[in-house]
């Protein structure tokens, strides 16, 4: 049973920082949805049924993610493989989200 927690603040950030579209994530792609559903096989959830991942704003699904790092508890070597990838993939999306924010930023100022 996932335990409930309250998010810090630079969670928040991330999260807000987050395109509130689905994005292309390039040559990250596969690692980015593979870790996704790696993490849904293991736990045996979803997050977000009947959506193709690449259909899945980049916002939800960094919440998602964060939210599963914070509450799932691993109890076998799957799980703890899958989890452990979480980390990295939330801070790979942060990355890209800050990336597409400047880059709007500097669009806008042009």
């Amino acid at each position: 049973m996932p335990k409930n927690y309250i998010p810090e603040l630079s969670e928040v950030r991330m999260i807000n920082r987050a395109p509130q579209r689905p994005v292309d994530f390039g040559s990250d792609r596969d690692y980015v949805f593979s870790c996704l559903r790696d993490v849904e096989r293991a736990f045996e959830i979803e997050g977000f049924p009947g959506i193709a991942p690449e259909r899945i704003p980049v916002r939800s699904l960094i919440r998602q993610l964060i939210v599963w790092w914070r509450t799932l508890e691993p109890n076998n070597e799957v799980q703890r493989d899958a989890y452990g990838r979480l980390p990295g993939v939330i801070r790979l999306i942060d990355t890209i989200s800050g990336w597409l924010e400047e880059r709007n930023e500097r669009s806008s100022r042009s």
